[in-house]
């Protein structure tokens, strides 16, 4: 899973708990820690015979935190598959449309609406993909024109696959 702590993204995987002993990955590093989680909100976390001790308070969202640290706050948020693609999609919309549209995560694909030929305008919907049981529309964001659809109404298909193909004015 992803975690945001202020404007910071890292990659983090939980490898093994036995009881307080815990293994994680943290972008591609791995760390074995040992932590204690009292009712109140209170951490501590042996690293390396080092000791920390936090304050984790709880936010209205329950993936969001702010963690108190050595007289510093942190805003931190647990970031599942469909947020991280919906920053994904956020960034895509700003940007410059590409020549391919490309599977943002493992999806299915619900419906398609352009074949080759056919010109698309800023804005027109070309797939509705199906991720974790949430449809979403992806769309281009400037004019162009369909190449090529390389993928069919109910297909499974993997993250970063093409699956339509555009030619740009």
């Amino acid at each position: 899973m992803e975690i945001q702590i202020g404007n910071r993204l890292a990659e983090v995987t939980l490898l093994g708990k036995e009881g307080n002993q815990v293994s994680i990955e943290i972008d591609g590093k791995v760390y074995h820690v040992d932590i204690c989680m009292f009712a109140n909100g209170q951490v501590s976390v042996l690293n390396n015979g080092i000791s920390y001790n936090a304050t984790l308070i709880k936010g209205d969202n329950p993936k969001h935190y702010r963690v108190a640290l050595n007289y510093s706050n942190y805003e931190v948020d647990m970031l599942d598959s469909q947020a991280k693609y919906m920053r994904m999609r956020r960034k895509a919309d700003s940007e410059k449309q590409a020549d391919k549209i490309k599977a943002p995560m493992p999806c299915k694909i619900v419906k398609t609406y352009v074949t080759p030929g056919q010109q698309l305008a800023a804005g027109d919907i070309v797939l509705t993909i199906e991720a974790m049981k949430m449809q979403s529309n992806i769309s281009v964001t400037e004019a162009c024109t369909v190449a090529e659809v390389k993928c069919a109404e109910g297909d499974s298909v993997m993250a970063d696959q093409v699956l339509v193909t555009l030619k740009l004015q």
